[in-house]
């Protein structure tokens, strides 16, 4: 019997309190369906820290561009968004971050804004304190190093040679995740080149350094960079900052001729170089360096990508870092199936525009480690196609097989068969699955001084291995019959941390990690009463807070990591409690109920849920993501989740998430 079977119902409950959470449902429902667009699809806005706004705006003065009403918007963002402290954070409310800051205040410079201002006055003094400019990460430095605010010995010395490197060389640029590669090729580039931007208004930012640039001797490290890998990766720094000036000109050349090439292979139309801000900002100014003239194809797509970013509200406007309209277009078609009624024909809608966005015909990068697996995923973008995404992949294939089930249509096999195919055949050789890659494990990049961000990877992680193991169960697949769905239990029991949940690599952090992990767990058919099972439930029990909902902030992403700390609730988290709760056969524990009370009670008017708190992870650590979908599907998922479970005489999960 398929796990999407439809359950019986019955109800279980008083009529009267269904019923409340009947209305609480389609209001849900109902808001969610007008923001669906006239070809089917979801898409909502993502939004970061400061960083990518500013670069933006230095993105545009590195090409001497003008001054015009965007850079006014994303001042007047960049303005409301400086906190009390002075400086600006990693996401909402959080402490200063001193590259976030720096970035923001040279954007304000070039914007315009006084450095006597009394804002900037602010922002001056509190990044003075936290040791100024110089305490910047590597990315942000050689930001400032293309305007000659920074010597280039304060960037960790990264040969465009590299491109030359044999597969087999330590560095290789397959060794590193893809939206490292994708950043990094064109920068290689950049660096190679050293060229200065055109900065119209000639800004520098010397009050923001402690000691004169030219005069730092030792450049920071990140908290990675530390032990045996990071002496002698420190030590061929120095090495190769001496030499890189003496390298062949005519193997420099090769190397760019090869970079360039790699980058236009991926130019991904309007959709930009791996789809991502960092990598399409640094192609359009590799393209200006290079002297590509700027009515140029490449020149003007690699442009049209950058803009496409851009989300203009009112008086302000923010750069995005990506789109995210296949993850918010099946993330909503689940929640619409679980509303059921007339609802679920939107999903259908939005199913259908899914459906040619698989990629059938593009080997991406993936294939360096899988040569002899069929395409068959789906992007996180509108389109990416050397870069599908396992997790969006399995989430597209769950709400098409719930599709096919309750309509008994065979359109989506064919769809469903193929990613199937090509989600298992990138299970990395540990049992669990990445989002884009398989095995890539080399953990000793981690260490080189570039990677202070210590994001350089993409190793198997729990949350994106539990949407693989659920999409298998869903499709019928036991541990007794699939060796990959029993790999990946295996992994997934041997991650479970002490506390009793799972990190979560992609959401914050263990409430995201346990609620992928329950579904899959439940779905594969591992008892409720099972030990893994019990602990994560006791751990979730426990940290709830006393107004019923969940939330959880960054602290769960600190190296020194002991437990969890109280944070503040908030819509998307408590519908992953409530959701993983479920799943774990606790459906009629009164947390749930307190946890759907929450949602009900926080219901704003127009269906929807505010959420201010940043709930999505780019690189734990480093940069993190504001859904602004997330309260818009998942409360309404727990809902009705919530309401069909109680209706029915079976209180099972039948479904993969």
């Amino acid at each position: 019997m398929p796990l999407a079977a439809v359950a019986v119902h019955e109800p279980a409950v008083p009529a009267s309190v269904i019923d409340d959470l009947d209305l609480a449902i389609d209001r849900a429902a109902e808001a969610l369906r007008r923001e669906q667009r006239g070809d089917g699809h979801f898409a909502f806005d993502l939004e970061a820290d400061a960083t990518i706004p500013a670069e933006y705006v230095m993105l545009r003065h590195f090409l001497g561009e003008g001054h015009d009403a965007i850079e006014n918007k994303i001042g007047a963002y960049l303005r409301r968004t400086q906190e009390a402290h002075g400086g600006w954070p990693l996401l909402r409310g959080g402490a200063l971050n001193v590259s976030a800051s720096v970035k923001a205040y040279a954007a304000l410079r070039m914007i315009g804004d006084g450095a006597d201002a009394p804002h900037m006055l602010r922002a001056r003094d509190a990044i003075l304190a936290a040791g100024g400019a110089a305490q910047s990460n590597v990315f942000t430095r050689t930001t400032l190093a293309l305007f000659g605010m920074v010597p280039w010995r304060a960037v960790p010395a990264m040969p465009i040679e590299i491109m030359n490197a044999p597969s087999w060389f330590p560095f290789h640029i397959y060794r590193i995740s893809y939206w490292a590669r994708d950043t990094l090729v064109p920068l290689l580039v950049l660096m190679a080149l050293k060229p200065r931007g055109a900065n119209p208004r000639g800004v520098d930012i010397p009050e923001l350094f402690v000691t004169p640039p030219e005069r730092v001797r030792i450049w920071p490290k990140g908290n990675n960079q530390v032990g045996g890998w990071g002496v002698i990766f420190g030590a061929l720094d120095k090495v190769l900052q001496a030499a890189e000036p003496y390298f062949p000109r005519g193997t420099r050349q090769s190397a760019i001729d090869k970079a360039v090439a790699f980058v236009r292979a991926r130019l991904n139309g309007e959709d930009g170089l791996g789809a991502i801000y960092p990598a399409m900002a640094n192609t359009v100014m590799m393209f200006r360096v290079l002297g590509v003239p700027d009515d140029h194809p490449d020149a003007v797509l690699a442009r049209a990508a950058v803009d496409k970013l851009l989300a203009v509200k009112g008086e302000e406007a923010f750069c995005q870092p990506a789109l995210s309209p296949v993850w918010d277009t099946a993330l909503s078609a689940h929640a619409l199936i679980e509303a059921g009624g007339g609802h679920a024909a939107a999903a259908d809608r939005g199913l259908a525009w899914l459906k040619p966005l698989q990629v059938l015909d593009v080997k991406g990068d993936w294939a360096e480690r899988r040569p002899d697996v069929r395409p068959g995923g789906w992007a996180f973008q509108y389109r990416n196609d050397h870069y599908p995404d396992l997790d969006d992949t399995a989430v597209v294939v769950m709400a098409m097989d719930r599709a096919r089930s309750q309509s008994g249509e065979a359109g989506f096999d064919e769809s469903i068969a193929r990613a199937r195919e090509w989600v298992v055949g990138l299970q990395s050789k540990n049992g669990g699955w990445a989002a884009f890659d398989a095995d890539n494990t080399s953990t000793y990049l981690n260490y080189i001084p570039f990677a202070d961000h210590g994001a350089l990877l993409d190793p198997p992680t729990s949350d994106v291995t539990a949407r693989v193991v659920s999409m298998l169960a869903q499709l019928g697949e036991t541990p007794a019959d699939s060796p990959a769905m029993k790999r990946g239990i295996d992994f997934l029991l041997a991650e479970q941390h002490p506390e009793g949940g799972w990190y979560g690599r992609w959401g914050f952090n263990y409430v995201y990690g346990t609620w992928s992990v329950l579904c899959a767990l439940n779905a594969a058919g591992v008892p409720a009463e099972a030990a893994p099972v019990r602990r994560a439930v006791a751990w979730l029990l426990k940290i709830q807070n006393t107004d019923g909902g969940w939330g959880e902030d960054d602290k769960g992403y600190e190296l020194d990591y002991k437990g969890y700390s109280p944070a503040p609730s908030t819509a998307s988290q408590t519908a992953w409690a409530v959701i993983a709760l479920m799943a774990a056969g606790e459906v009629d524990h009164p947390a749930v109920e307190r946890g759907v009370a929450y949602l009900r009670a926080t219901q704003m008017p127009d269906g929807f849920w505010p959420e201010e708190l940043f709930t999505g992870t780019g690189f734990p650590r480093v940069f993190y993501l504001r859904y602004l979908g997330y309260p818009k599907f998942f409360p309404l998922w727990a809902m009705a989740r919530y309401r069909n479970l109680k209706h029915s005489n079976s209180r099972t999960v039948m479904v993969g998430m």
